[in-house]
């Protein structure tokens, strides 16, 4: 991961929520919520889910490529980098 996660116990969470939503909404950091001083959920803002969301979609896409490609399956190449650029461009907006 690289960066410094914010790691905040829960009864934090129950004590000051709007300012918690907002810092997600800010930095778009993911907070990892502990109970009894372990990790027990993580909070992520809305834009940073739909993005791991639309991420994991074009991995899964591509790993079906891959399986496509191993056994002579598939579309071909041009419609496929059409797509991708269509998805990419709808990513942009």
């Amino acid at each position: 991961m690289g960066k410094l996660m914010n790691i905040l116990p829960v009864s934090d969470l129950r004590q000051d929520t709007a300012k918690i939503m907002k810092q997600l909404r800010e930095n778009k950091n993911p907070i990892i919520i502990t109970q009894r001083g372990r990790a027990a959920a993580v909070i992520i803002g809305v834009e940073a889910y739909e993005k791991s969301e639309h991420d994991k979609e074009l991995l899964r896409l591509l790993a079906k490529g891959d399986r496509e490609t191993e056994t002579g399956e598939g579309y071909d190449l041009d419609n496929v980098l059409a797509e991708a650029d269509s998805l990419l461009a709808q990513e942009q907006l």
